[in-house]
C-alpha cells in the first residue's frame, strides 16, 4: 500500500468518492441553471490542483470565464473548455507581449485591465477588452463609466456594501453594449453575489465571485439555481381577430438550448402582454425539426424576459438572455445562439383575456408558424379563427427602455 495504512486508504476513497460526487452533483446542476455571466478569480493559484482542487469544480458549473493572469495562464488556460471565456488581466505592456508569444495565444482572450494604454494597444491586435475598475469615491465612480463604455466589459470592484454606485453604473451603461461585470469583495459573500444579479429589477449582466471553499460554492450554485427560474402567470384568452398584414421583417430566435414540448417564449406587440409561441419541436411535414427555435415575429415585437422586462426583438443578439416558459408559467432563462431575420408575409393576431384586457403579436405568416392553445397544443397560425382558445400573458402597460415604469400609457 506504498506506506499507507487500512485507515489512510479508507479516509482518501472517502474523499474521492466525495470528490466525484460533487461533480456529478455539479454536473446536473448546470443543466438547470442559466446564461448569467459568471466569473473566477484564478488569483493566487498556480495550478489546477490548488485551492482544493476549487478549478475542477468551477469547469464543470454554469460559470462561463475565469480570470487569469501572466503567473498562471500557461499553466491554467489549456484546462479550461471551449466554452469559457478566458480573461487575461494585466497591468503592463510586456505582459501583452507575453501571450502573443505563448502557445495559447491562438486561442481567443479577453484582455482585461485598469491600465487604459494596455487595453487601448490590446484592441489595436484585435483583442476584446475589459477595463477593472476599483470604486471608492464619486470621481472614481464617474471614471469607470467614462472610461468602461470604450471596452466589451466593465468590470467594477466597489470599497463599500451599498449598492447605489452598482445602480448608477447600471443606468449608465443601459443604452450601451458595455457588459457589467461585479466584482464580490469577499470570497464567502454568498449574499452580495446573488443580491448584485437582482440590482434594480436588472442587475449587473454578471458577477465575479470566487469562493475558496467547496461549501460556499455549493450554496452559490444552489441559490443561484433559484435565482434563474420565476414564475409566470398564464392564462387562457380567446382570439377576436387574424388577418394578413402584408410584408415586413421578422426574426427567428436560435437559443443553446432544447425547448420542452410545453415550453415557448412571450411575444407581443404592446407592453400589455404577449402570446406564448411555439418552438419547432412539433412534426413538420416538410422542414426538420429545430427544437431551439421559435419562429417569434416582427422585428419591433417585445420578448418578454426576466425581472419584469422586456427586450425589443431587434435587440437581441448571439449571447443574450431569454426566458422559456411553459404552459404552467415555469420559466428558465437561456442564451440566444442566433438571431434570423428575414422579409416575410406578416399575419396580425389579436387575442382578449378574461379581464377584457386586449394585445396583439405580429408573426411570420405561414402555416409552419405556430402559437400554443389553452389546453398546450401546436395552433397554425393561418388557421386561427375567431373564438379559438389560446394561452398568453397579461403585463401592466408601461416601459421605458424595457423596464416597467408606473405610467398612463395607452398602445394599439
Amino acid at each position: 500500500m506504498n506506506g499507507l495504512n487500512m485507515n489512510e486508504v479508507s479516509t482518501m476513497e472517502k474523499r474521492e468518492r466525495i470528490r466525484l460526487e460533487r461533480i456529478e452533483g455539479d454536473r446536473n446542476r448546470i443543466e438547470e441553471t442559466n446564461s448569467l455571466i459568471v466569473w473566477f478569480d484564478t488569483a493566487g493559484l498556480s495550478t489546477p490542483n490548488d485551492g482544493e482542487g476549487m478549478l475542477e469544480r468551477i469547469v464543470n458549473l454554469e460559470y462561463t470565464g475565469a480570470v487569469l493572469y501572466p503567473d498562471n495562464v500557461a499553466t491554467l488556460a489549456p484546462v479550461l473548455p471551449a466554452r469559457m471565456l478566458k480573461v487575461y488581466s494585466i497591468q503592463q505592456l510586456e505582459d501583452l507581449e507575453r501571450l502573443r508569444s505563448m502557445p495559447q495565444a491562438g486561442q481567443e482572450f479577453i484582455v482585461a485591465s485598469m491600465n487604459a494604454s494596455v487595453l487601448e494597444k490590446a484592441a489595436t491586435q484585435g483583442f476584446k477588452t475589459c477595463y477593472r475598475a476599483y470604486v471608492d469615491d464619486g470621481a472614481s465612480l464617474h471614471q469607470s463609466i467614462q472610461e468602461g463604455v470604450h471596452h466589451a466589459y466593465l468590470m467594477v470592484r466597489f470599497r463599500d456594501p451599498t449598492n447605489i454606485p452598482l445602480e448608477l453604473v447600471i443606468a449608465s451603461l443601459q443604452a450601451t453594449r458595455t457588459v457589467l461585470i461585479k466584482e464580490i469583495n469577499s470570497p464567502q459573500d454568498v449574499d452580495d453575489a446573488i443580491v448584485t444579479l437582482g440590482v434594480m429589477e436588472v442587475g449587473a449582466e454578471g458577477v465575479m465571485f470566487s469562493p475558496r471553499s467547496h461549501e460556499v460554492l455549493s450554496q452559490f450554485v444552489s441559490r443561484l439555481a433559484n435565482l434563474n427560474r420565476a414564475q409566470v402567470k398564464i392564462e387562457s384568452s380567446t382570439i377576436v381577430r387574424s388577418v394578413p398584414i402584408g410584408m415586413g421583417y421578422r426574426s427567428c430566435i436560435d437559443t443553446s438550448t432544447l425547448f420542452s414540448p410545453t415550453e415557448g417564449m412571450l411575444v407581443g406587440s404592446t407592453s400589455q402582454g404577449g402570446l406564448l409561441c411555439c418552438p419547432e419541436v412539433f412534426f413538420l411535414p416538410y422542414m426538420e425539426l429545430r427544437p431551439f427555435r421559435v419562429n417569434a415575429g416582427a422585428v419591433h415585437s417585445y420578448v418578454y424576459n426576466f425581472g419584469n422586462r422586456t427586450d425589443y426583438m431587434s435587440e437581441l443578439r448571439a449571447g443574450s438572455p431569454v426566458m422559456l416558459v411553459d404552459r404552467s408559467g415555469n420559466a428558465r432563462r437561456a442564451a440566444v445562439g442566433r438571431m434570423k431575420t428575414e422579409v416575410r408575409p406578416l399575419r396580425l393576431i389579436e387575442a382578449e383575456f378574461q379581464s377584457g384586457e386586449r394585445i396583439n403579436t405580429i408573426m411570420q405568416d405561414d402555416w409552419h408558424v405556430r402559437i400554443f392553445s389553452d389546453d398546450a397544443k401546436p395552433l397554425n397560425i393561418t388557421e386561427l379563427r375567431p373564438g379559438d382558445k389560446v394561452l398568453g400573458h397579461v403585463a401592466k402597460p408601461g416601459r421605458h427602455v424595457g423596464i416597467k415604469v408606473d405610467e398612463h400609457i395607452i398602445e394599439s
